[in-house]
């Protein structure tokens, strides 16, 4: 059994010292499923080994690829070039990635599979994806617009052109991309995946995908801003290092920022590809963060920022982020009960956007307040920083930090935060 609650005891100090985010997540599921997918031994470094990677791993094993890990940031991947027909269902738990880019990548089976997921999985939006498929023919379906799916193939991906509606999720657009070289070589080939309308959340993370892609073997010609011409090359096997989240380094700005301390990720800042790195120069702004900001681009660390922005000299208003209603969680909302539970007034929602009154003051205050996460990994790893200035700030089940970023609560408590009423 998790813990069911844990208490943070402000350092009433500046942290200082070493913090290496683990690898990054996005990656190292992308860079999964294509080391599956090809023929050969792969070798994945700097991986990371949390829930959300463990839910990918164990599915390709599911499908006859066999995984190997030596260490505790290295996956070494041998496939075949081609997925089986899994026993029984893949149970993906709420891994988003897992679950959109095996549920394109399994049209590539000869025969059925099932595409499924935890309670929270099962709320979350997929039917753009599966109607994209549809229009390739592929048989797929998913009753209730959110998983299980049900896929039909036939051996390999469907060749022709592909619309897809991105404006609730990159990942269908990566998750086409992903399966589109699986396609068969003939007429019909390449395969063309365009948007629908130039709606994209989060369009870096496609670019991550095409970047892993290529790593291994994959020929993409991008037409335009909404269009990809994808050869059927199949892929390759190749070595691939992993660069550490940046969503998750975001944590670790944000403390170090909060309380005047210096921390070393290992990394440089600027040497992060993944989209929520934008965040740091919106950090290092700190307690004068803008009065809005847009966190379309940066969606993960959105919650970081909303927790940062009740300290800030001035309100902050975040726009652009009608997406992470549909994330672990409702995030919006999660955000906003949050920081009202810490004071009466501090966060509401208009629209889909997150107004936080900001209040300086709050630092040094006891304001006990218990902090439902929703079972969301990113508002338990947020709300700490709260707990870093004001006293009395509990975290709901906060081993779901496990999901991406599982020695957390060990990563502060060696910068020296100090914890109570673990239970």
């Amino acid at each position: 059994m998790g813990r069911a609650k844990l208490t943070i005891l402000p350092p009433g100090k500046p942290l200082i010292g070493r913090a290496v985010p683990p690898g990054s997540k996005s990656i190292t599921n992308r860079a999964l499923l294509l080391a599956g997918l090809a023929e050969g031994t792969s070798r994945l470094t700097g991986a990371l080994r949390s829930d959300d990677t463990r839910y990918m791993a164990e599915a390709l094993r599911a499908m006859g690829v066999t995984i190997e890990q030596p260490d505790e940031t290295t996956f070494v991947v041998t496939g075949t070039g081609r997925l089986l027909p899994p026993s029984a269902p893949l149970f993906l738990g709420n891994a988003g990635t897992a679950t959109r880019f095996l549920t394109a990548a399994v049209a590539s089976v000869d025969g059925t599979v099932v595409v499924d997921g935890d309670e929270h999985m099962r709320k979350r939006p997929i039917g753009p994806l599966v109607a994209a498929l549809k229009s390739l023919g592929i048989n797929v379906e998913a009753p209730t617009g959110c998983p299980p799916v049900t896929v039909r193939g036939n051996g390999h991906f469907a060749s022709g052109r592909v619309e897809i509606d991105a404006g609730l999720s990159s990942q269908y657009v990566s998750a086409l991309l992903m399966a589109a070289p699986l396609a068969p070589k003939g007429a019909n080939a390449p395969v063309t995946v365009a948007l629908a309308g130039a709606e994209i959340g989060a369009r870096g993370y496609v670019d991550l995908t095409l970047a892993a892609m290529q790593a291994f073997g994959a020929r993409v010609e991008q037409i335009d801003a909404a269009t990809w011409k994808v050869e059927p090359t199949g892929y390759k096997a190749a070595d691939f290092v992993i660069e550490p989240d940046a969503s998750a380094a975001t944590y670790l700005w944000a403390a170090e920022i909060l309380t005047g301390g210096r921390i070393d990720l290992g990394v440089p800042n600027d040497a992060f590809t993944q989209p929520d790195a934008k965040a740091f120069d919106v950090i290092s702004k700190f307690p004068h963060l803008p009065a809005e900001i847009d966190g379309s681009q940066m969606q993960d660390a959105v919650p970081t920022l909303a927790v940062l922005s009740a300290f800030n000299e001035t309100p902050v208003r975040f726009t652009g982020i009608a997406n992470l209603r549909v994330k672990e969680c409702d995030r919006v909302r999660a955000l906003s009960l949050g920081l009202t539970a810490i004071r009466e007034g501090l966060a509401r929602e208009e629209g889909d956007d997150l107004i936080v009154a900001s209040d300086p003051s709050l630092a040094g205050q006891t304001l006990p307040a218990e902090i439902n996460t929703f079972a969301d990994h990113r508002i338990a790893m947020s709300f700490a920083l709260a707990g870093l200035k004001i006293c009395g700030i509990t975290i709901l089940d906060p081993d779901c930090v496990a999901k991406t970023f599982p020695t957390y609560w060990d990563v502060l408590a060696s910068l020296g935060v100090s914890y109570t009423d673990i239970e």
